[in-house]
């Protein structure tokens, strides 16, 4: 089985936090569920949606630029060119974060929710939340 073919998108829709608890929302559009407190939030964001229809990326087989053609992430795509199937996946932005303990800056995905993370240099646990 060859390993399926992945490309993450440049566009991500605007971050926005729940309005019950202030958390972040999850970086996709539609119905989403806040992770923290589990409310309900609709999210529409037509430039959003324009600009994934819009979006040029390269196919990750034969490197052939295509526009994606579709408004929604991830979806499933095939190069015209060499007819390769592939993924186009939302992108999730990363953020630097500061250790508590040495203040070495850790850079991660921004994930809505909570994260244990142990410092790689000096160890800390500590959690940090979205």
């Amino acid at each position: 089985m060859a390993d399926e073919l992945v490309v993450e998108s440049q566009i991500a829709p605007p971050a926005l936090s729940c309005p019950k608890c202030e958390g972040m929302l999850p970086m996709t559009l539609g119905e989403v569920s806040c992770l923290l407190c589990e409310a309900k939030v609709r999210i529409d964001h037509p430039l959003t949606r324009r600009k994934w229809k819009e979006e040029k990326l390269s196919c990750p087989a034969c490197s052939k630029v295509l526009v994606a053609g579709v408004d929604q992430r991830p979806a499933q795509l095939k190069c015209g060119t060499c007819e390769a199937y592939f993924t186009l996946e939302a992108q999730t932005p990363r953020v630097e974060i500061a250790c508590p303990g040495c203040e070495r800056n850790l850079r991660m995905k921004r994930r809505p929710g909570a994260r244990n993370i142990a410092c790689p240099a000096c160890e800390t646990e500590f959690v940090v939340r979205f």
